[in-house]
């Protein structure tokens, strides 16, 4: 695991505790289970954005809190020269196993009081994507840099190319993936209501 899985993990077990709750009470209020949890404080598991999204929910917090470094107030540059120097935030494709499949490198983690998200992505190829769909509040936006990404949304699957870009509520499961077998680079920018 990097450092940066262990800077969420921390995030959010300290948040918990300074808010005085307990594993239990985060799960309830997340609808996600104990084990999971636990997995992700410590740095078994680190899932995809629904799930973290549902702990920032129970939290009381936004989803870049579990990423934040500072808390810049103006605007925020990101140097492409610094995202590559920066270690990026890996999210598993929703099983135990825990397999990477994406690469997170944020784009405004400095950025306080923020309400989106954005990110460029590495996305890994798999031959046999074995993904869990997700859901939660907000919208996400989507524009393929290289490569070509799949992306199932409800019942559809929608297939994007380079120069490509999508739109959608993220209260509809889907999930984003490389097409089988080949690898890709988003930018993402993810809106969540707080």
């Amino acid at each position: 695991m990097s450092d940066t899985h262990s800077i969420v993990g921390a995030k959010i077990k300290r948040l918990r505790e300074t808010k005085n709750l307990s594993i239990e009470e985060i799960s309830e209020r997340s609808g996600l289970t104990a084990e999971q949890i636990l997995s992700i404080e410590n740095d078994v598991n680190l899932p995809s954005l629904g799930p973290l999204i549902k702990i920032a929910r129970a939290l009381g917090v936004r989803l870049g809190t579990f990423m934040d470094d500072n808390d810049a107030i103006g605007p925020v540059i990101t140097r492409a020269k610094d995202r590559e120097a920066e270690s990026s935030i890996s999210f598993s494709n929703g099983t135990i196993d825990a397999r990477k499949h994406m690469e997170y490198h944020p784009l405004a983690k400095q950025k306080a009081g923020r309400h989106m998200e954005p990110f460029i992505i590495d996305i890994n190829p798999e031959d046999k994507p074995d993904f869990q769909l997700s859901e939660h509040e907000g919208e996400e936006f989507i524009y393929v840099m290289q490569g070509e990404v799949e992306i199932v949304y409800g019942k559809m699957t929608y297939n994007l190319k380079e120069g490509d870009s999508i739109y959608y509520d993220s209260i509809v499961k889907h999930h984003v993936h490389g097409a089988p077998g080949k690898s890709a680079k988003i930018l993402a920018v993810v809106y969540i209501p707080f």
